[in-house]
């Protein structure tokens, strides 16, 4: 379409290729957009790290601002609406790749534990979008899912929806909520200094939905008094300087990445592009699927026969996803100081190495049993034809 002028985050992936296809693109890291940069810009794609608000918009051409992610509390939509602009966000695009996260991150911790998560309750607190899929994950591993989610239990009048304090007997708890501090379900602080003293002794602590749902100051405390068996943490408060304190402390630690698969970013991409597509009655040319690389673990192979089920799926999952790497990755930049990690952290999401979901590798595992080869399909492997 043209005559459109499109300001998109420079992270955002086939940003120009996408919104190439109905106008002039530009290209700015997203916390360096500014309202003098919207002066005559027509659509605005960011990521979670601006903040669209008055201060961003008042004044300019934006008819359309979408956001690419599927987090939204870093947009002020009632701003928005008050200045007549059209607001999208990808919900829900990247909830496969948290979801794999999830796995592979469980599976690395029950390995270095000595633990086996079948059998394991696990309480998954907000059931949406990503939830729902990490339900689907647990259960395909032989976990225990127990399920909270006020709204949804609400609107549902379902009875397998638990309060939260129920959830503190569980083995592992593990957060997929949005950060919202006001309405009649607050999750800012969510998990604090009381169900952290409620939670049952050795169990795991994980979150991955925004930084702020945990009240980092009672997490230290929860350490201090070793109550938690394991924590793992992608998302931060204050991000991105981080509490670094805390980065020493937890047993997996990555700079908010569980949902970078390279699918979870082009679903964001595609899904943004179609909706300014549908805003400005323009038939979508680009295609996130015809764009989309070979997958760079394409065949896996495990010998299966004499070892233990979880053993097998903890190598494949390593294979395809060794979040370790991120862990890694994340844990050396522990000595910086405040600024220099700040930096490093925004680095490490920038220069994210490409990462492919495991519905695009065959795994051939000779000797496998079924309910190895059922947990590997449930997980959305391919499996080789067994000669």
């Amino acid at each position: 379409m043209a005559g459109l002028v499109i300001l998109a985050d420079e992270n955002i992936p086939f940003a120009r290729d996408a919104f190439g296809t109905l106008g002039d693109v530009r290209l700015k890291h997203g916390r360096q957009i500014a309202a003098a940069d919207l002066r005559d810009v027509d659509v605005l794609v960011v990521r979670s790290i601006t903040r669209v608000d008055a201060s961003l918009v008042a004044g300019t051409k934006v008819r359309f601002v979408g956001t690419a992610t599927s987090g939204s509390d870093h947009v002020v939509f009632a701003d928005l609406d008050r200045h007549g602009i059209t607001a999208f966000t990808a919900l829900g695009c990247n909830a496969n790749a948290v979801a794999e996260y999830m796995a592979a991150a469980w599976l690395t911790i029950a390995r270095r534990t000595g633990l086996t998560l079948r059998g394991l309750c696990v309480g998954v607190v907000g059931v949406g979008h990503v939830g729902s899929l990490v339900v689907e994950k647990a259960r395909a591993l032989g976990m225990i899912p127990v399920l909270n989610d006020p709204p949804k239990a609400r609107e549902s009048g379902r009875t397998d929806y638990r309060p939260l304090d129920e959830l503190a007997d569980c083995d592992i708890v593990t957060l997929h909520t949005p950060l919202t501090v006001d309405g009649p379900d607050p999750t800012r602080g969510l998990i604090g200094a009381r169900f952290l003293s409620r939670l049952k002794k050795g169990a795991w602590l994980c979150s991955t939905g925004r930084g702020g749902v945990v009240d980092e100051d009672a997490l230290h405390g929860a350490l201090d008094a070793a109550r938690l068996g394991a924590c793992i943490l992608d998302v931060w408060d204050y991000e991105p300087a981080i509490d670094g304190r805390l980065l020493g402390r937890v047993d997996i630690a990555t700079p908010h990445i569980a949902g970078y698969s390279l699918e979870g970013k082009m679903n964001g991409t595609a899904m943004t592009y179609e909706a300014a597509c549908r805003f400005f009655g323009v038939e979508p040319t680009w295609s996130a699927e015809a764009a989309a690389p070979p997958p760079t673990v394409p065949y896996v192979t495990e010998i299966a026969g004499g070892r233990r089920d979880e053993d097998v799926l903890t190598d494949v999952v390593s294979a395809v996803y060794p979040v370790l790497r991120d862990d890694a990755a994340l844990r050396a930049t522990a000595a910086l100081d405040a600024a220099a990690r700040g930096r490093a952290f925004d680095d490490l999401r920038k220069t994210y190495p490409t990462r492919r979901e495991f519905r695009y590798t065959t795994v051939s595992a000779p000797g496998a049993s079924r309910a190895l080869l059922a947990s590997l399909r449930a997980l959305q492997f391919r499996i080789a034809r067994q000669a």
